[in-house]
């Protein structure tokens, strides 16, 4: 495969090639920088110093047996993650990249990830290594394990070159995001890397001047290929930034891409919403021009066409382009991205009959029909990616309009889950039944939607759909309801599921508030107009709204709700529900 730039003549057939190329033909020039506080550049690397750098942690893995093992990745945002993790690439080791944990519960999902990994070798940072152990010292689940800190790596002049990977060798091991308690390693080959970062830039071209400005955690993989991986095989700078900085105060994101000259840069939904309300509060006064964005990828959760609006409103008068939103369709079973709105067009929305959709059917309809709903486009495929929509039951093609399983073919399509060949065969080598079939094999995605024009529209998530009376309720249309439904609520506050209680199918939602709503409103107040929103708009009464702290919804590192963690966490009774009554107005009575 040809990489992108002045040198294309030249083949790359793994991202340890991509990485001496740049070396080699670019070695003074800015790799990736990060942004102290998410402001500040704090540390910079040349193509020459990471490729220097990452042969010194390659060849040390090398000497420590590691090379055609796994190992678990576990580090803050930072450039030392991109030196370890390209250090494993060049030699052979499949990382397992890791949030760092803050919790006890995330000490066990380290400890699962590593079994299933089939590892006891975890790569850090000194800091982080001490750190977990002070912190979590005395859990079973640290035992056995063996933390090597790779920021105190020393080059060894006798150590012998790593064996070089190849195209089908293992580049990493992308664990799912784990909404169950049993997370899946997606076997991610370095094919299957390169094949999707090209048709990402196929799909959004980064051109010479381009510049990437990420604050996604780069142990998830949107984070990962936007901050990382599609920087290098176009070669262009990337500027990185750790999520906290942006949680804290969005605006430091785009800041940073006016400051740096952004032109690619990726979130989910809830991001732009929390800059549009930043916008909205008068918080986005110092975000400067940001008329060099020309992709704001927008994905890994459904899009909000509201929030669409809202962000292209607050931000147009900063010279941000309608047509660089770009939202897309990706999972880690396919590398990432699957889908995705070119960057010539403003997004597209169907507005739909909500009764119809709940009845398998896309039928469009005026934006001013009583129940008509929106729903934004996820673009089209590139290259040789493919996308049908399947029957779950039949394994049949649907027909046009009609909702199904969304199925993909081609070769960004990872080679399975590590060590789960049943599951693997079931999720990724589904077959089509046609009979003009070519038998390729599929991979069942999960999610439902449908196509229009060409382009993937997606519904929600086939596990996840609550089912009553026949008819379809997508979670995600409940919880905007729930969130509209509370003036001041926080994005992604809500989680709808159905759970049963041994005699029907019970709709439950539970929802965020922080003190400032409880205060305001009190939780029976929450309940009502949740349990009133939910009945007006998505025709069906919930059986049971709950109302909890605000980070009590249990949520994925991109900030994705977790809603059969949730449902798990309320049928074991581990919700702490409260119950507030609102505070009395001044002056009056208690």
């Amino acid at each position: 495969m040809t990489i992108p730039g002045p040198y294309s003549t030249v083949d790359v057939r793994t991202l340890a090639d991509a990485l001496r190329l740049r070396a080699e033909q670019q070695p003074d020039q800015t790799a990736y920088v990060f942004l102290r506080n998410g402001e500040d550049p704090h540390e910079r690397l040349s193509y020459k110093r990471l490729h220097d750098e990452a042969r010194v942690r390659a060849s040390a893995f090398a000497a420590e047996g590691l090379s055609g093992r796994s190992a678990v990745l576990l580090y803050p945002s930072g450039l030392e993650f991109v030196r370890t993790l390209l250090g494993c690439m060049s030699a052979r080791v499949a990382g397992a990249p890791v949030q760092v944990p803050r919790r006890r519960e995330e000490v066990e999902r380290l400890r699962r990830i590593a079994d299933d990994a089939g590892t006891s070798t975890v790569l850090t940072t000194a800091e982080v290594a001490r750190e977990v152990r002070e912190r979590f010292a005395g859990m079973p689940e640290l035992d056995g394990l063996t933390f090597v800190a790779t920021d105190a790596l020393r080059y060894d002049p006798d150590a012998l070159a790593p064996p070089l990977p190849g195209p089908g060798d293992i580049a990493l091991l992308q664990y799912t995001s784990g909404s169950t308690g049993d997370p899946k390693g997606v076997m991610v080959s370095h094919a299957n890397f390169l094949a999707n970062v090209a048709e990402t830039v196929e799909l959004w071209p980064a051109e010479p001047d381009g510049t990437v400005v990420n604050w996604l955690p780069l142990f998830h993989d949107m984070g990962m290929l936007f901050g990382v991986v599609m920087p290098l095989w176009a070669g262009i700078p990337s500027y990185l930034m750790a999520p906290e900085a942006f949680i804290r105060r969005p605006a430091r994101w785009l800041e940073a891409i006016a400051r740096f000259g952004g032109t690619h840069a990726a979130a989910p939904s809830f991001a732009y919403e929390l800059c549009a309300r930043a916008a909205a509060d008068g918080k986005t006064g110092a975000v400067g021009d940001l008329s060099r964005w020309r992709v704001a990828a927008n994905g890994a959760e459904p899009v909000r066409w509201a929030t669409i609006r809202a962000f292209t409103e607050a931000f147009a008068p900063h010279g941000f382009d309608p047509r660089a939103m770009c939202p897309g369709y990706g999972l880690a079973e396919n590398t990432l991205k699957a889908t995705g709105s070119s960057q010539d067009r403003e997004p597209t929305v169907l507005w739909l009959s909500a009764e119809a959709l709940r009845n398998g059917t896309a039928q469009p309809v005026g934006d001013g029909a009583a129940d008509a709903v929106p729903l934004v486009g996820s673009g089209s495929v590139v290259g040789r990616t493919r996308v049908r929509i399947v029957d779950p039951v039949t394994h049949r093609p649907v027909a046009g309009g009609q909702v199904g399983e969304i199925w993909i073919n081609g070769p960004c399509v990872a080679g399975g889950y590590h060590g789960r060949a049943e599951a693997s065969e079931e999720t990724f080598r589904a077959r089509v039944k046609t009979p003009r079939a070519s038998g390729e094999p599929h991979l069942r995605t999960g999610d439902l939607g449908f196509l229009h024009a060409g382009e993937l529209f997606v519904t929600g998530r086939l596990k996840d759909v609550v089912i009553r009376k026949g008819r379809n309720h997508y979670p995600q249309d409940i919880e905007l309801s729930a969130e509209l439904a509370v003036p001041g609520a926080h994005p992604n506050c809500a989680a709808a599921f159905s759970s049963d209680d041994g005699g029907h199918e019970r709709l439950v939602v539970v929802v965020e508030a922080d003190g400032r709503l409880l205060g305001s409103l009190g939780a029976e107040g929450i309940r009502r107009r949740v349990r009133n929103a939910v009945r007006e708009r998505n025709r069906i009464t919930p059986d049971e709204v709950l109302v909890v702290r605000r980070g009590a919804v249990p949520k994925t590192s991109s900030g994705k709700v977790q809603r059969r963690a949730c449902k798990r966490r309320y049928e074991n009774g581990e919700l702490a529900v409260v119950d507030v009554p609102a505070a009395a107005p001044a002056g009056g009575r208690a």
